[in-house]
């Protein structure tokens, strides 16, 4: 009988993962290993996860009974239905399927999965490097809005250096990955690969300093 997995399922806590207490564990394909970020339930699930394609690995064809979102972190991913390069962003909605195959440079991605609302059905491919960035609410920011539906957004977001934010509550929670540099605020420092997940009505008061940083960031999703 499996047993359910449950990793940071207490969505009422803050938590960080910096990329020094990544711990990968084997998936039930061979070259394909996982950091689990937060979870709940065995190989299907609620989660959050950094998965590792090997060089020439492939995943079994599986279908997405609560949608998928992922960006592609490093490499390229590839499926039937093409290949998405680093720093494309994908949304594939509930009861989509496919079959990852991975080619000759491997790929990373960061993938949420199982955490779509019933009625979002929206299919997305973005190439970030194509993307469209957008002046930010404050000198020194700009963003890429990625997804909104209802209270949820999700963007990216470029700090310039030794950018200031003001202290600001977060309804609904805001989740964040480091893409690069290093993101501050008064509780700690965050460098590239870094995870935060801070709960409903948490607040804080970020700030970059000479490297700046770039952000994922979904908020109201908790």
């Amino acid at each position: 009988m499996s047993r359910e997995i449950r990793v940071n399922d207490d969505f009422s806590l803050r938590v960080v993962v910096y990329p020094d207490q990544y711990r990968w564990v084997a998936s039930p394909k061979h070259g394909v290993q996982r950091m689990m970020l937060d979870r709940i339930g065995d190989e299907i699930a609620r989660a959050t996860t950094i998965v590792r394609y090997a060089p020439n690995s492939e995943f079994s064809p599986h279908t997405h009974g609560g949608g998928e979102e992922y960006l592609v972190l490093d490499g390229v991913f590839s499926d039937e239905n093409g290949d998405y390069p680093l720093g494309t962003y994908v949304r594939n909605p509930i009861g989509s399927s496919h079959s990852p195959r991975i080619g000759s440079q491997g790929a990373t991605i960061f993938v949420k999965l199982h955490q779509f609302a019933l009625d979002d059905s929206e299919q997305k491919v973005i190439n970030s490097f194509h993307g469209h960035w957008y002046s930010g609410s404050m000198p020194g920011l700009n963003v890429m809005s990625l997804h909104k539906y209802s209270n949820e957004h999700t963007a990216l977001v470029k700090w310039s250096p030794n950018t200031q934010f003001n202290t600001h509550s977060h309804s609904g929670g805001e989740e964040i990955l480091v893409l690069e540099g290093t993101l501050y605020d008064e509780l700690g420092m965050y460098p590239k690969g870094s995870w935060l997940r801070s709960p409903n009505f948490s607040q804080h008061t970020p700030f970059t300093k000479d490297d700046g940083a770039t952000i994922y960031v979904k908020t109201g999703h908790l």
